[in-house]
């Protein structure tokens, strides 16, 4: 009996999920494109990532299985058909697309340009491309220029007027660092994609040649670290990774269906390419450029509707202190629907209170001119003492990180780096201020990272704390990630590497006693990603004692759901939707049907795969609040279960099944939460909206 589904094909189901919004006729039309371009995206980075690591798996232990029973050469052919399906679907949504914006006057332009249009064209490609170009004529001499990741290029074969001679050259079109060329007037908007406009103006480029041919091509190549665990200088060693990074091995060639033969001999030679590595698109290549279309195109009925998120009114019944509003009792702030603000005006207002002695604070990824930054700079300049514990191999964002880390360096700020072999996820922000000659301490515990720009459309908790035991573990905490000091009197948070698993495995087996005993025994548990082999196989026997399990995983699923005598009491769904599902929620009903007031909620930064409970530093924070409590289990937990709008129930066969269960009444959890205020946040307004959760 198969009990596990394949990870990399669990995340392509995923993927593919995000793509088929773009299918969805009741999301607006410029969102829908925007959902071809995240979903492109994505397959962009699962491809530099998760199959270079299988390609360099073919070589290296070629006959190594994955818990699900595959070698590396069986999954890259199961990726390879499904991701080519997917690029097809890809094609078709486009295609839908592209027609339905011609009605509302957006117009895409290819292989068509406007007589009204050509001078401004002209204009442009004189003074914004031409002098970037470096066209390069490919012979003995000058073999095909070096193609960075992700690049658009364009090959066009060329032939001397007077000689005859023919040649090859190719010209690197993502050099511009932009895609399309954009023209309003009165009849639309237009948008010219740039390889087009560069092929118009070949001649100009080419005086003395005849264009015969002209192609466009794409690469994706390698871009994991492998971080060497004996490195002695964990800074230099990232700053040469990340430069190596930009040469990786090329994995994917993405390419257009006309492509000729010669073009296509000359790049796979060039590029060291198989044919399995290349990747047809009927016309536009780079879906994930569309983004540029969608963040120049503004329009209430083709945009989702826009909302302003929430600032939480506790606060502002204390007007604007955070501490006095985190003293009065424990706040839960629920983004992106509250807004992010609260944790920059935390961390502000820690900066300039000369009460404020000390700041400690983990970065994982953060925004370019980061408000979180530039707090903590301003802290340090006024003389407190700050801690930033820094997380360089964040993927992708690690040389942004080497950045500012030497930026904080420069202002005062005391940076720590981490571990060579632990990566540290945990989002902790602590503020230590001196009231009545006591030091009180505020802590902040997150599911998401400190990044004003992802909190907009994230889903992610934030909780505010004054709570002495929660303080004291989460100094002991920052005190581990700075000097290893293993401390084992934490009172109330677990995290990893230590013990969150087995504090998991603790609730795990609480409720298959109850089962046992015929009393309820319940697991709502909410995450990313659910992979770890060893906590599957617990789900599973907790099914098999009888527990109901109900799993929220946006992303990827190897659990097998409602397989008999294995797993047919536990519910998997994956809400995808506006925004992206991010929080990290475990419920235990503690012998009462979920769910109670009773039950045991904790919130945390892990999703439950192997390298959040082994090779990382995380956090599992519990939730005492009676208000913040009822929060998240009734208001947020329940709300987001009975999602029959953005939610895909996972069947034992490995696939999804969008749930469109006829009810007198749509519940769409996101725009629940973006209607309805929080329990924990509304201060002197909490009766009100207690009436307003009771009613729902």
């Amino acid at each position: 009996m198969k009990k596990y589904i394949n990870r990399e094909i669990s995340w392509l189901r995923f993927n593919e999920r995000v793509n088929e919004i773009s299918f969805d006729l009741n999301v607006p039309i410029l969102e829908r494109l925007n959902f071809i371009s995240i979903a492109a995206s994505n397959l962009d980075e699962f491809f530099s990532v998760r199959v270079a690591g299988l390609i360099e798996q073919t070589k290296l232990d070629p006959n190594k299985k994955s818990y699900d029973g595959l070698t590396a050469s069986e999954q890259l052919l199961q990726v390879d058909e499904f991701t080519r399906n997917l690029i097809s679907k890809q094609n078709q949504s486009f295609e839908k697309i592209e027609k339905e914006l011609k009605k509302h006057k957006i117009y895409i332009m290819r292989n068509k340009f406007l007589k009204k249009h050509i001078s401004k064209i002209n204009n442009f490609f004189d003074a914004e491309i031409e002098s970037i170009l470096t066209p390069i004529t490919v012979d003995a001499t000058h073999p095909l220029p070096f193609i960075p990741n992700l690049c658009l290029s364009l090959i066009a074969k060329i032939k001397h007027k007077k000689t005859h001679q023919q040649f090859i050259s190719v010209l690197r079109i993502s050099d511009l660092k932009l895609r399309f060329f954009k023209i309003n007037d009165a009849n639309g908007t237009y948008f010219y994609p740039v390889e087009e406009i560069i092929i118009f103006q070949l001649k100009k480029i080419f005086p003395d040649f005849q264009i015969q041919d002209t192609n466009l091509f794409r690469v994706i190549r390698d871009s994991d670290l492998d971080v060497l665990e004996e490195a002695d200088d964990l800074i230099r060693e990232f700053k040469k990774l990340v430069r190596e990074r930009k040469r990786g091995e090329v994995i994917r060639l993405d390419v257009q269906k006309k492509l000729n033969h010669d073009f296509k001999k000359l790049i796979t030679n060039e590029l060291n390419v198989s044919d399995n590595e290349i990747f047809e698109y009927e016309d536009l290549l780079g879906f994930d450029q569309l983004s540029e279309i969608y963040g120049n195109t503004q329009n209430k009925k083709l945009n989702y509707k826009k909302f302003k998120p929430r600032f939480p009114e506790r606060i502002k019944d204390f007007g604007g202190d955070c501490f006095a509003a985190i003293k009065k009792k424990d706040l839960l702030v629920h983004h992106p629907f509250e807004s992010f603000d609260v944790v920059v005006s935390f961390l502000d207002q820690a900066a300039s209170d000369s009460q404020v002695i000390a700041i400690k604070q983990t970065l994982y990824r953060t925004s370019d001119q980061s408000p979180i930054i530039e707090a903590l700079t301003k802290a340090a300049e006024n003389g407190k003492s700050v801690t930033a514990v820094v997380e360089l191999k964040a993927r992708f964002d690690e040389e942004k990180n080497l950045q500012w880390a030497e930026n904080l360096e420069k202002s005062g700020v005391q940076v720590v780096y981490g571990f060579m072999n632990l990566k540290i996820h945990a989002k902790v922000s602590m503020v230590i201020r001196r009231e009545k000659n006591k030091l009180n301490h505020y802590i902040h515990f997150g599911t998401g990272n400190y990044h004003p720009q992802t909190a907009k459309v994230y889903t992610d908790l934030s909780l505010f704390t004054c709570d002495s035991d929660l303080a004291n573990d989460a100094s002991r905490l920052f005190h581990y990630m700075s000097s290893y000091n293993l401390s084992k009197n934490y009172k109330r948070i677990s995290y990893s590497p230590i013990n969150l698993r087995e504090k998991l495995y603790f609730h795990i087996d609480h409720e298959i006693e109850l089962a046992k005993r015929n009393k309820p025994a319940n697991i709502w548990v909410k995450m990313n990603n659910l992979v770890d082999q060893k906590m599957i196989d617990k789900l599973y026997k907790a099914s098999q004692a009888g527990v109901k399990i109900t799993c929220l995983i946006r992303g990827i699923c190897c659990l097998i759901p409602g397989v008999k005598g294995l797993s047919e009491n536990i519910k998997v769904i994956s809400i995808v939707g506006r925004f992206l599902e991010h929080s990290r929620i475990v419920c235990f009903g503690k012998g009462k049907p979920l769910p109670h007031k009773e039950s045991k909620i904790y919130i945390s930064s892990a999703d439950w795969m192997g390298r959040n409970f082994d090779r990382r530093v995380e956090t599992l924070v519990p939730i005492d609040n009676k208000t913040v409590h009822e929060q998240i289990l009734f208001q947020i937990m329940n709300t987001a279960i009975n999602d029959n709008a953005n939610a895909w129930m996972l069947n034992s066969d490995g696939f999804y099944n969008k749930i469109n269960e006829k009810r007198s009444k749509a519940i769409n959890s996101h725009k629940y939460f973006m209607i309805n205020p929080s329990l924990s946040g509304r201060g002197s307004a909490l009766r009100k909206v207690q009436k307003i959760i009771k009613k729902s």
